[in-house]
């Protein structure tokens, strides 16, 4: 063996140790522990609904309804569902690795070659011939590069799974909050409208007092001043309203005019005080679909540095090839015209300017970069989840107090109204009794709203009933 030859051994041992080393390394993990407990402790409890509808727990059957139609025509489900079949046909396509590839060739040929290319000039020969033939080029999975490039794909198939459940949970979240908000609008249109008529009432009773010498201009002046400044809040309720058809009907994939008549009439806010069960923050890691999305990512990232750490190995592929030539059609199909070729071959990249070192290390950054993203998404997971438990029973206990603010502004306008209409006081505690009622009144609807606004984000960071199946 020559000196040359030594040195090639040398280094193709070197290169395998190395290669082996890089194949055992171990990769990276670090997950930070979830909380045991949410920070806002509940007293109410009772199990999640089964399933994932659980906006019928809301008692709204036209929200059933609305949810229901845009399961079947929001365009965001839509494009998840698209991206879902993207997926699996790249599945299948990375599946198609483990079989031959084969193909057929027929051709004719005509040629003539010239007789006076050689040094002694001779007489010009022509060809014409038929052939005919099939290649076959297999690649033997034999370090499963193969296998490890179906399983990431499979990672994707199964995060584009989880992406469209999350898009489902967001999608009826949205409606649900949507159709809430456009119900408090509409409530509050009917508070104003209900406080113009009665402003309208005591506007009559100081105009008529008025008249007869009991009262002064002032007191008209008053009255007027605190109607028309309600008469004004209608313009913009009824514009929020139309913003709200709008965007419900987008959420729904038509337009308002195509809105069920339930929805533009009117109706009570869904209710709000329901009992629920929040679990443990570790029920989120089998809840939420965008945890288990970050989850398939990092196992994607994760194959990815498999894969490009096999190409340190050899390749095993097997290539074939049966032919048939003649000079006459007919004679294509005899015995002397076939011929065939099968050449295994195991070929092994031993250097290449250090690209597959700087593969690996480019793979293990995004890996990294899916285990940093995995962890905030669990972390944002638990802060949006305990916010929204905070959330709900602040509201429900503003409800409490505001219910309590109305009932005694209501008895504060009805005494003082009594008391102006007899001329033991004046119209400005009339006038301060019907603004204050209609400010309490428009913030204990706003307050009903935002409790089952912060119901439905219960629900929707919880994981929307996602059964975490993929």
């Amino acid at each position: 063996m020559s000196q040359h030859d030594c040195r090639i051994l040398i280094a193709a041992f070197i290169v395998m140790i190395m290669t082996m080393t890089e194949l055992h390394a171990t990769e990276p993990t670090s997950t930070p522990p979830l909380p045991e407990r949410w920070s806002y402790s509940s007293d109410q409890v009772q199990t999640l609904p089964d399933g994932d509808d659980w906006w019928s727990r809301l008692n709204d059957p036209l929200l059933d309804s609305l949810i229901s139609t845009g399961m079947r025509n929001n365009y965001d489900v839509l494009s998840a569902m698209t991206r879902i079949d993207a997926a699996r046909a790249q599945v299948q396509a990375a599946k198609a690795g483990y079989y031959p590839t084969i193909g057929i060739d027929v051709s004719w040929q005509k040629g003539r070659n010239s007789g006076m290319t050689q040094s002694k000039p001779g007489t010009a020969t022509g060809t014409s011939y038929f052939n005919a033939g099939a290649t076959m080029s297999w690649e033997i999975d034999l370090f499963g590069k193969i296998t490890a490039g179906v399983k990431q794909k499979k990672a994707a198939w199964r995060a584009s799974r989880a992406e469209y459940a999350g898009v489902m949970v967001s999608m009826a979240a949205e409606i649900a909050t949507n159709y809430v908000e456009l119900r408090v609008a509409q409530a509050q249109l009917k508070v104003a409208e209900e406080h113009i008529s009665s402003q309208e009432h005591v506007l009559k009773i100081a105009e008529a007092r008025h008249e007869t010498g009991l009262a002064s201009g002032l007191d008209v002046s008053q009255a007027k001043a605190v109607y028309y400044a309600t008469v004004a809040t209608v313009p913009a309720l009824k514009y929020q309203i139309h913003a709200q058809l709008n965007a419900l009907a987008t959420l729904l994939g038509m337009y308002s005019n195509d809105l069920p008549s339930g929805v533009t009439e009117g109706g009570e806010i869904p209710d709000y005080n329901v009992l629920i069960s929040t679990g443990v923050p570790a029920d989120l890691l089998r809840r939420r679909p965008d945890i288990a999305a970050a989850e398939q990512e990092l196992a994607q990232a994760a194959m990815g540095v498999g894969i490009a750490k096999k190409d340190f190995l050899p390749s095993l592929s097997i290539n074939a090839t049966i032919s048939t030539a003649a000079h006459d059609a007919g004679d294509l199909f005899t015995k002397e015209s076939f011929g065939y070729n099968i050449s295994p071959t195991l070929s092994w990249t031993l250097f290449s300017g250090f690209a597959r070192r700087a593969a690996v290390a480019e793979a293990r950054a995004e890996m990294d970069g899916a285990i940093d993203s995995y962890n905030l998404t669990v972390m944002n997971a638990f802060t949006e989840t305990d916010n929204a438990i905070a959330s709900y029973h602040t509201s429900l206990k503003s409800i409490t107090a505001l219910n309590d603010v109305v009932e005694q502004s209501t008895l504060s306008l009805k005494r003082s109204t009594e008391l102006y209409t007899s001329g033991n006081a004046g119209f400005i505690n009339v006038a301060d009794a019907q603004l204050s009622l209609l400010s309490y009144t428009n913030q204990l609807v706003s307050a009903r709203g935002k409790a089952v606004t912060a119901l439905i984000n219960i629900y929707r960071t919880l994981g929307g009933g996602w059964d975490g199946s993929l």
